[in-house]
């Protein structure tokens, strides 16, 4: 099987907003703003890919030739907590996107991640599904994710995320080959803690308020 891509999205508006998130001074209104506006970028790069059909409409003055999402929209599944922070963005480009759930927690000693609910839509495999996890630490939380998802049917996958540590990033080729993975920075490794260095701390957290 082809190893899928790891795309990191280096729009200086992208960046731009990754250095206002990491930055521990930042309120958490902005933080909210800010994760949504980025998962927005990623989105409209992932929205690349999308098959087009060719359409045709009427203008004030004539008619003019264009093109249209061709089959039905995406679906987005955000991990909870954290991924409810990218939805807004994906929706903003999706109005009718379907929204998944999938809850996972971190044991702390294991740093494996335990399932305590999914609700997902009808029709996957009709769809591509974006899975909005934003921080790609150990990997092992978006690879279970992954797992639910295609239990469920999907079969076209797309991981984004705001951050991947080079551990995530291989636990994810391991476990699922198939699926690509849009970031906005690749980081370089994981503290003793599972933490992404330099990261950007613990994104539910931040997006909450519950430090």
């Amino acid at each position: 099987m082809k190893r899928a891509a790891v795309r990191i999205v280096s729009h200086p508006l992208v960046r731009r907003d990754l250095a206002l998130l990491r930055s521990r001074s930042t309120p958490e209104p902005l933080f909210r703003e800010l994760l949504e506006e980025i998962s927005l970028f990623l989105a409209y790069e992932i929205a690349r890919g999308l098959p087009m059909s060719k359409t045709s409409v009427r203008t004030p003055v004539g008619r003019a030739e264009g093109v249209r999402l061709q089959g039905e929209e995406p679906a987005v599944a955000a991990v909870l907590r954290a991924g409810l922070g990218m939805v807004g963005g994906v929706l903003k480009l999706f109005p009718r996107a379907k929204v998944g759930h999938i809850g996972l927690y971190r044991d702390p000693g294991t740093l494996r991640p335990v399932e305590y609910y999914r609700k997902l839509p009808p029709g996957l495999d009709r769809r591509l599904v974006i899975l909005a996890d934003p921080m790609l630490a150990t990997g092992h939380s978006a690879a279970m994710a992954a797992d639910i998802l295609k239990e469920s049917g999907a079969k076209n996958i797309v991981l984004m995320c705001l951050v991947a540590a080079p551990e995530g990033v291989r636990t994810m080729r391991r476990a699922h080959p198939d699926i690509s993975i849009t970031a906005a920075a690749l980081d370089e490794k994981l503290n003793s803690h599972g933490y992404i260095v330099p990261g950007l701390g613990d994104a539910g957290d931040r997006l909450f308020g519950t430090l």
